[in-house]
């Protein structure tokens, strides 16, 4: 298990469209994936639960993984949020 901490800087948190890229991402990672807001976690492949999470710019969050592939999807969801949400993953479909 790795674990990760990292600031969300868009304008519009995990909200909607970045929700949606975000749990695209992880959905493509056979790794358990949790995304968490204080103590608050969430499933990171579950749309709704990122979404009640609440997250808005600004917002420290802690994303931690288990699994074989963890190393590359913390990678590829760093790179996602970092990017402002604009570096999608080629294999999300929009």
């Amino acid at each position: 298990m790795i674990d990760m901490t990292i600031i969300i800087k868009n304008d519009t948190g995990l909200h909607s469209r970045p929700a949606d890229f975000f749990v695209r991402t992880a959905k493509l990672y056979d790794s358990s994936i949790t995304v968490f807001k204080g103590e608050k976690p969430a499933d990171a492949k579950n749309i709704i639960k990122v979404i009640l999470l609440n997250v808005s710019r600004g917002t420290e969050i802690r994303i931690e993984a288990d699994g074989g592939d963890e190393k590359e999807a913390l990678s590829d969801l760093a790179t996602l949020i970092e990017s402002d949400f604009e570096k999608v993953n080629p294999r999300v479909t929009i």
